[in-house]
C-alpha cells in the first residue's frame, strides 16, 4: 500500500505501484526515493510514517517524520518549526551512536518539512508493559545499565532530551538493545545557556518539576528515566505514584514485585524533586548501580630487625653400630695390649708356643677378662656379667 502525505487528502490510501495519489493527485514519492506505506503515530509537532527507501536495491525500511503541529498560532507554529529543525540537527550529530536513530535526510517538499530517519524494528517499553506486565528488579537494572550510557553520550554533546518516557525507548528486536528516540523536544545547552528559562516542554508526569518553568538541566533526563522505571515496576501512571499531601513518591506501597533497598535508594534519588538532591549525571547513577568490589584493607606492619641466624654447633656423625663379632675382635686386641701377647689375625694363625702363666698373671688376666666383658655388654646392651670370685 502507498500512503499520501497530503494532510488535507480525504482518502490517503493508494494501491501499490502508484506514484500519484488517486484522490488528490499529490506526488507519493518524497525526493523521488522515499515512499510512505502506513502511518505510525502523531505527536505534538508532527506525524510519523513507515516508509521504504526505493533508491537502494534492498528497499530498506525507514521512518518519515512530517512537520504538522497540532497547536495553532503564529508564535506556536514558529516555535514548533524551530524544534523540528533542531531535531534534525540533533539526529545528525548524535545518530552515529548505535542506540540513537541515524538521520537519513532533511528537506522540504510541497510546503511541508520532512525528516527521514533510520527505522528501529522493535517494541517500545510502553508496549512491553502492556503485553508482558510489570518489570522486576533484574529488568530495571538491565534497563538502567543499557540506557544510562546513551544518556551520558547525549549529555556529553550538550544535549538534553527533555522527553524521557517508555514510548520513546524502543527495544530493538535483532539485538535487544534499547534505543532512545524522538529528539523533537531536545535542547542544546552551553555553559551560559544552561539554567536559563526556555520553553516549558515534556510529557506530563514524566517531566521533571523544573521543566514546567522552562529550566531543564541534565538532571531533568535522570528524573524522567527514574519515573519511567517506577512506572514500569508498578504499571501505574506517575500521577498515581506521587502523594501531594506528603510531597513524596509512594511507589513502594503499590509495587508488584520486591525491590532491594539498594535499587530503591537509587530510584528515590533519581526522582528527587529538588535538583540539588538528585543525581547530577548518568555517571553518578552508574557508579551506585555498579559499586566497586570492596578490596581487603592492607594491614600496616612495623619494620622488623633482620634476624641473624645462629650457627649450630658441629656434631660428629653418629657412630655406626658394630656387630658382635667385630666387638669381640676389638676386645681381644685390647686384651693383648694389656697382657703383651699378640692377637692372631685369623683362626688358622696360632702362636707357635705359649709361655706358662704364673698365678699372679692368671689373676690379672681374669680381671681384664671381666672388664672387657663389661665393655662388651655396654656396646651390645646385655646385662653386666657377674664379677668372678677373687682368688686368694
Amino acid at each position: 500500500m502507498n500512503y499520501c502525505l497530503n494532510p488535507a487528502c480525504p482518502a490517503p490510501q493508494n494501491p501499490t505501484g502508484t506514484n500519484f495519489c488517486r484522490t488528490c493527485g499529490s506526488k507519493l514519492l518524497l525526493k523521488d526515493r522515499y515512499r510512505a506505506i502506513e502511518p505510525l503515530g502523531q505527536g505534538g509537532f508532527g506525524k510519523t510514517f513507515l516508509a521504504v527507501d526505493e533508491d537502494k536495491p534492498s528497499h530498506p525500511r525507514c521512518v518519515i517524520k512530517q512537520f504538522f503541529p497540532q497547536a495553532q498560532g503564529t508564535n506556536t507554529v514558529q516555535k514548533a518549526a524551530e524544534l523540528f529543525t533542531q531535531e534534525a540537527v540533533r539526529l545528525d550529530e548524535l545518530g552515529k551512536h548505535p542506540q540513537i536513530p541515524e538521520l537519513l535526510a532533511y528537506f522540504s517538499q510541497d510546503s511541508q518539512q520532512y525528516l527521514v530517519q533510520e527505522f528501529i524494528d522493535g517494541k517500545d517499553l510502553a508496549q512491553e508493559l502492556t503485553g508482558s506486565g510489570t518489570f522486576n528488579e533484574a529488568q530495571i537494572r538491565s534497563l538502567l545499565k543499557n540506557l544510562l550510557p546513551v544518556l551520558q553520550f547525549v549529555h556529553q554533546h550538550h544535549v538534553i532530551h527533555r522527553d524521557i518516557k517508555p514510548e520513546n525507548i524502543i527495544r530493538r528486536r535483532r539485538d535487544s538493545q534499547l534505543v532512545l528516540v524522538d529528539f523533537g523536544a531536545s535542547k542544546v545547552v552551553t555553559g551560559t545557556a544552561l539554567g536559563k528559562t526556555g520553553t516549558a516542554i515534556g510529557s506530563a508526569g514524566f517531566a521533571a518539576p523544573e521543566q514546567s518553568f522552562g529550566r531543564a538541566v541534565f538532571a531533568s533526563d535522570i528524573y524522567g528515566l527514574g519515573v519511567t522505571c517506577i512506572h514500569l515496576l508498578t504499571g501505574m501512571h506517575p500521577f498515581d505514584l506521587f502523594d501531594p499531601n506528603e510531597n513524596a513518591w509512594v511507589w513502594r506501597r503499590v509495587i508488584k514485585s520486591s525491590v532491594s533497598d539498594a535499587l530503591g535508594r537509587i530510584l528515590d534519588k533519581m526522582v528527587e524533586s529538588a535538583i540539588n538532591q538528585r543525581y547530577q549525571s548518568a555517571a553518578e547513577v552508574l557508579k551506585d548501580l555498579n559499586p566497586p568490589a570492596s578490596a581487603p584493607q592492607a594491614v600496616a606492619l612495623k619494620p622488623q630487625k633482620p634476624i641473624t641466624p645462629v650457627a649450630k654447633p658441629s656434631q660428629s656423625p653418629p657412630a655406626v653400630a658394630k656387630s658382635g663379632g667385630a666387638i669381640d675382635a676389638d676386645l681381644a686386641e685390647l686384651k693383648s695390649q694389656f697382657l703383651g701377647t699378640p692377637t692372631p689375625k685369623s683362626p688358622s694363625q696360632k702362636p707357635a708356643s705359649q709361655p706358662v702363666s704364673s698365678p699372679s698373671s692368671q689373676a690379672a688376666k681374669s680381671e681384664i677378662d671381666h672388664e672387657l666383658e663389661e665393655l662388651k655388654s655396654q656396646f651390645l646392651g646385655s646385662t653386666n656379667p657377674k664379677k668372678p670370685p677373687t682368688q686368694t
